[in-house]
């Protein structure tokens, strides 16, 4: 069920709604219903000790990808949250980029299911995360 409106914002405006995103350094390249693409770059601030990019890192661009594939995916006027996140992290990322692709599992009237796969520059995935997001109606209330 994607939004009636044909002409949906484009990654410079999304990413613009979300501050939070932006802030980390979070870059969006595609962004359609079928399919989002985001990227973060490594650097020390967001790293753990050795030098490792933070899971929370991970998971803050694993949710924004994930929450625009969803927000794409729900009828015009409506927003989403996310109400459950799972991360597997399956290696460490010590330098370069992690590329996020997003694809909704299930799109339903009440919730939208994203996985998102993690990867770094040379292909590999580094995470996986599976989130649901509920769909809010236009006044803010669960459902549409």
């Amino acid at each position: 069920m994607a939004p009636s409106d044909t002409t949906s914002p484009g990654p410079a405006a999304l990413l613009a709604a979300m501050p939070f995103a932006a802030g980390l350094g979070i870059e969006l390249h595609e962004a359609a219903p079928e399919r989002v693409v985001g990227s973060l770059a490594w650097s020390p601030e967001a790293c753990t000790a050795g030098g490792v990019l933070h899971g929370g890192a991970l998971m803050a661009l694993a949710d924004s990808v994930g929450a625009v594939c969803a927000y794409l995916n729900i009828p015009p006027g409506a927003g989403t949250s996310t109400v459950e996140s799972k991360t597997n992290f399956l290696r460490g990322v010590t330098s370069g980029r992690v590329h996020a692709t997003a694809r909704t599992l299930h799109v339903g009237f009440t919730l939208v299911v994203v996985q998102t796969d993690l990867r770094d520059d040379d292909g590999r995935l580094v995470g996986q995360t599976t989130q649901t997001q509920i769909v809010l109606g236009a006044n803010g209330t669960g459902g549409i």
